[in-house]
């Protein structure tokens, strides 16, 4: 942790030491050709974990593009320039912006605008403009986005000083502003967003400088046939839907809950999920789901509460109405055990039902559209996505079109009528961001109890953990073939 006087020439420093240690390392061999052994890519290991996954998405989405291996380098932000510079990575996936100028790298297409933004304590006075953060405690991760934002703003504010922390993550800055630890710090608005629902108390006092696009990076000398493949690769997946199907799984429900549901959810994971939670498990292993699906259902329709009675007489922990109660076999609907079985496989009789063409993660959003409102009307909101010429398998695009089910409009020109799509659609939505709590905050847990190390490999959500002896190889679709990708990681 240090304070930056002159942060320029700090950052120059840091990069020719890097380069020097990445010289003479002896954890990486030399960069094979991608276009025969492998496609060497770094990501940045202490971005916020939904950047770091979104990353390995679109990074094994693109060697399945080339149809060739893949291996995953994850290093500290501040590295991951030396990496690529010193010829140990074809290119990073962890977004550059498409501002900076760096005549040592060469961007590809940009893929998603962000706005750089300070964020503050609403119980503390709020700076009113840039003037404001002189003389207050700041930090940002060093050699991140944000901190290349403070560097260009200290051209204006010579007086400007930060910290760079090498060893955090801007999750864990937005918690120390959070806790009063820390005055202000940087982040754009979408790891803002996520955090709101962990930390309620977190506000936006303004813009850092003007909007930009994350783009990927490769060296200036890169091989021109990488970067021409690249553009297509972009070109492909924003024609065909895929980034932004992938855009909306990882970014497209952050703004779902208002700051007081969200601090409910957080209260009830102290007071009440523990009651239920080996319930859930228990459920999640009898279905083959995820048991923090399972329990975000529960939470969507009951708060957890097995008493729970509606004016219209559903009931139970999963809210069951008398007749999915009879189809599914549940005894008593107040029986917490029996309603949360029964919702559950009600889940995954519906899924099973859904036509082939419609793949995870939209097939788990569109059963819960079903669950909510029935399998017909699901139908009709595909089969209306498909007339506007959307594609009818994307939960993306059904999600924009269900409400219109009880627009006459269009309903009246449908096969099961009138429906209320727009409460299927804040439905699924909300489950998702109370999944996505569960799943940051156990996955979290879990880092807790097991440190990262170097050569620890890492694992992508819904993967099972990998073990820290050795490499091992996880497999990805390369369109009708397999690619196999290694993780590393390097401190």
């Amino acid at each position: 942790m240090r304070r930056h006087e002159i942060p320029t020439r700090a950052l120059q420093i840091g990069i020719f030491l890097s380069l020097l240690l990445f010289g003479y390392s002896n954890l990486y061999k030399p960069l094979p050709a991608w276009q025969s052994e492998a496609l060497v890519v770094v990501i940045a290991q202490d971005s916020t974990l939904t950047y770091e996954e979104f990353s390995k998405q679109l990074a094994q989405k693109f060697a399945a593009y080339l149809a060739v291996p893949l291996k995953i380098i994850l290093v500290p932000a501040n590295q991951v320039e030396a990496t690529m510079l010193s010829r140990h990575a074809h290119l990073s996936a962890s977004g550059f912006s498409l501002a900076e100028k760096n005549p040592a790298l060469l961007f590809g297409p940009g893929y998603l605008t962000l706005r750089e933004q300070v964020a503050y304590n609403q119980y503390q006075p709020a700076p009113r403009n840039t003037s404001g953060l002189l003389g207050k405690r700041i930090a940002v991760v060093a050699g991140s986005n944000q901190e290349k934002a403070l560097i260009t703003l200290k051209e204006q504010l010579p007086a400007l000083n930060w910290e760079s922390r090498k060893n955090q993550t801007v999750e864990d800055l937005l918690g120390e502003v959070s806790k009063g630890a820390l005055d202000y710090t940087i982040a754009d608005h979408e790891q803002i967003a996520q955090m709101l629902n962990f930390h309620p108390n977190l506000a936006v006092a303004f813009n850092i400088g003007k909007p930009s696009q994350l783009a990927w990076a490769f060296p200036a000398n890169a091989d021109n046939e990488l970067i021409a493949a690249n553009e297509r690769f972009f070109a492909s997946i924003e024609k065909n839907g895929e980034l932004n199907k992938l855009l909306d799984h990882y970014f497209g429900h952050n703004d779902r809950l208002a700051p007081l549901d969200a601090a409910e959810f957080m209260k009830q994971l102290d007071t009440t999920l523990p009651r239920y939670q080996s319930l859930f498990e228990e459920v999640g292993k009898v279905v083959n789901e995820d048991w923090r699906l399972i329990a975000a259902i529960a939470y969507q329709e009951s708060h957890w509460d097995p008493l729970a009675t509606s004016f219209t007489n559903v009931r139970g922990m999963m809210m069951l109405t008398e007749a999915t109660a009879d189809e599914m076999k549940v005894a008593n609907r107040l029986n917490p055990r029996d309603s949360t079985l029964g919702g559950a496989k009600y889940l995954r009789q519906i899924k099973e039902q859904l036509p082939d063409s419609i793949q995870e993660p939209a097939r788990t959003w569109m059963a819960l559209a079903a669950y909510n409102q029935g399998m017909g009307h699901l139908e009709d909101a595909r089969v209306l996505t498909q007339r506007q010429k959307a594609d009818k398998d994307a939960w993306t695009d059904v999600k924009k079109w269900m409400p219109s089910l009880n627009n006459p409009l269009y309903f009246e020109k449908l096969k099961h009528g009138y429906a209320r799509g727009g409460e299927a659609v804040i439905f699924v939505e909300n489950i998702r961001a109370y999944y996505d709590m569960l799943t940051r905050l156990d996955s979290h847990n879990d880092s807790e109890k097991q440190p990262r190390h170097a050569y620890q490999l890492v694992s992508t959500r819904d993967k099972p953990a990998f073990s820290l002896s050795g490499l091992r190889k996880a497999e990805v679709g390369s369109h009708n073939k397999q690619a196999a990708v290694d993780y590393s990681l390097v401190r």
